[in-house]
């Protein structure tokens, strides 16, 4: 029995609560509380992430009633009953098991199933228990798809994943999403950061060039904010169809706190009017957990590594919760040993990995880039647009502080690392500055291409948040491409920029390549956005360079 076989005409206590939950949470969330109305609903769709050889995390979130608004503390406990099968009707259950939503932890619900076999697609679903379900059958959730990694060590011919970042309700439509969930040959999809943004309505974008407002209103600070900002996030239609359609595997960048977050503050953040910096950090990464099909990592944080047999290992970093505070320029501060972006433990965590790694190609998952980047000489009316995007001051010196750029000697720790242990087939990928990149990573940058490359990085565009033309305001492909040529002259390695799409890239990965292509939406404002392929970028198996390749992999 699902919710659409329930009564649908609201009561006047139901009329009464939805009122009360449009107070708190704005007309979205509210609309959708008011479907609650006669029992638990599942209002956020269904999700699953972390896919092992064996198993899988399962994600969703009851609404019992519709005051429990996510955020409000409210609502009673509700036992959950999960389900995974091998076809789509369900007649083939292989696994289930029982959750109790809580409100203790919002009402969300995750199950770590493991006992499955490697390499499968499966279905999911979850259903709870309502008074006035006919037959006693309790409510059905949205069916999902998901599946789990190839056995450890097992031959594998490929693996492909879809990859994301930087989606800003705001700004956008979320239609990358849903041409990603609409292709059936994904493994996973990789979001590599700023799932959500936490600004007030109205920050960022300028409020004239909103396309939908977010809830709350305001800039998130507590738990209860963070938690209804994921919670808005979340009745995206097209995030929806994404999670239902494919495992995810996420990281988190700043704008999940606030923006350019450090161990020890934000930009974003003033302490004597905002509170503390843990305890926003707790705040955020408590809502975190709860609503993202994650599974916490070591101290809480989101680094850890997945495998896909001996073709891939994804190693997952935390660029958030470790790192000193970033430098101011022109004082070297970039180059000090002292400081880090990483943390000395993950470092060497991430440095071990790739060494033991048994798998052909070492995969890792950043949230800021880590290929070197300057200017060279650059027109005044650029040079403003693209620090804004890299992070770098109004005045334009060659250092993004932000980026691995601010932390030298992590980077330099790292490839050094890379050569003197002759780890081949390293490749970053990498979200955050809102354009799409292809990098050799040079082992001395000044020299490149005299010099060798260590690695390879694929950088993605954002799914909505703003660019070089929106901050211009100007049309896509005019002013971009002298500041691409500029960067791409001071900057030997960087063999391809694109400063002004939104979009998606997709890997896909074999023994002999791994191969980016890139896609792009027509329009970030429109909800009926379609999507092309652009452009794709390659790296072989032993080069440790990129390449162009002529068409997208099919």
């Amino acid at each position: 029995m699902t919710r659409r076989q329930l009564s649908a005409a609201p009561s006047r206590r139901t009329v009464v609560k939805a009122a009360a939950a449009t107070a708190v949470a704005g007309p979205v969330l509210a609309a959708t509380a008011a479907r609650a109305a006669d029992g638990p609903a599942f209002l956020h769709g269904v999700a699953s992430g972390d896919p092992l050889p064996d198993g899988v995390l399962l994600w969703t979130r009851v609404t019992p009633a519709p005051d429990s608004v996510p955020g409000s503390g409210l609502g009673a406990d509700t036992p959950v009953v999960w389900e995974i099968a091998e076809d789509k009707a369900f007649s083939r259950i292989v696994a289930r098991g029982t959750a109790v939503s809580r409100a203790g932890s919002d009402h969300t619900v995750k199950a770590d199933v493991r006992g499955l076999r490697p390499a499968t697609t499966y279905w999911f679903r979850f259903s709870a228990a309502s008074g006035r379900a006919e037959g006693g059958q309790g409510v059905l959730s949205p069916v999902g798809r998901t599946r789990t990694a190839p056995a450890s060590g097992a031959a594998v011919p490929g693996v492909r994943f879809g990859v994301v970042s930087c989606a800003n309700w705001e700004a956008g439509w979320f239609s990358p999403y849903r041409h990603l969930a609409a292709r059936a040959d994904l493994d996973a999809v990789l979001h590599l950061g700023d799932y959500i943004y936490e600004y007030a309505s109205g920050s960022y974008p300028t409020q004239d060039t909103v396309v939908r407002p977010h809830a709350p209103l305001h800039e998130i600070l507590t738990l209860a904010d963070y938690r209804l900002r994921h919670a808005t996030y979340k009745t995206d239609t097209d995030l929806q169809a994404l999670h239902a359609a494919h495992p995810v595997i996420a990281i988190w960048d700043d704008h999940e706190f606030a923006n350019d977050a450090w161990s020890g503050g934000a930009e974003n953040h003033t302490p004597g009017t905002e509170g503390p910096w843990a305890a926003r950090v707790a705040a955020a990464k408590q809502a975190y957990f709860e609503w993202m099909p994650v599974r916490a990592s070591t101290e809480g944080t989101v680094y850890r590594r997945l495998s896909f047999g001996d073709l891939a290992e994804l190693h997952l970093l935390d660029l958030r919760s470790f790192r000193s505070e970033q430098a101011s320029i022109g004082n070297g501060a970039v180059d000090d040993p002292e400081r880090t972006v990483t943390g000395r433990a993950q470092l060497d965590w991430l440095k071990a990995g790739l060494t033991a790694s048994g798998a052909r190609w070492k995969l890792v998952g950043t949230s800021v880039m880590i290929s070197p980047v300057a200017f060279g000489a650059l027109p005044a009316h650029l040079l403003a647009p693209l620090a804004e995007l890299l992070g770098l001051p109004a005045e334009g010196l060659a250092v993004n502080v932000d980026q691995w750029d601010g932390y030298t000697d992590d980077r330099k720790e790292l490839i050094s690392h890379l050569r003197d242990h002759a780890v081949t087939d390293t490749v970053f990928l990498t979200g955050d500055i809102h354009m799409a990149w292809a990098n050799d990573v040079p082992v001395k940058a000044a020299t490149y291409p005299l010099s060798a490359s260590a690695a390879t990085e694929f950088v993605v565009t954002s799914v909505t948040s703003d660019n070089l033309d929106d901050i211009l305001r100007v049309a896509p492909g005019t002013v971009s491409v002298v500041a691409a040529t500029a960067v791409r002259a001071a900057n030997r390695h960087v063999k391809w920029v694109d400063m002004d799409s939104h979009g998606y890239g997709v890997l896909d990965v074999t023994a002999e390549r791994s191969q980016m292509d890139y896609y792009v939406v027509s329009d970030k404002t429109s909800r009926e956005a379609t999507a092309s392929w652009v452009r794709s970028y390659r790296t072989r198996s032993g080069t440790q360079k990129v390449e162009r390749a002529d068409a997208p992999v099919r």
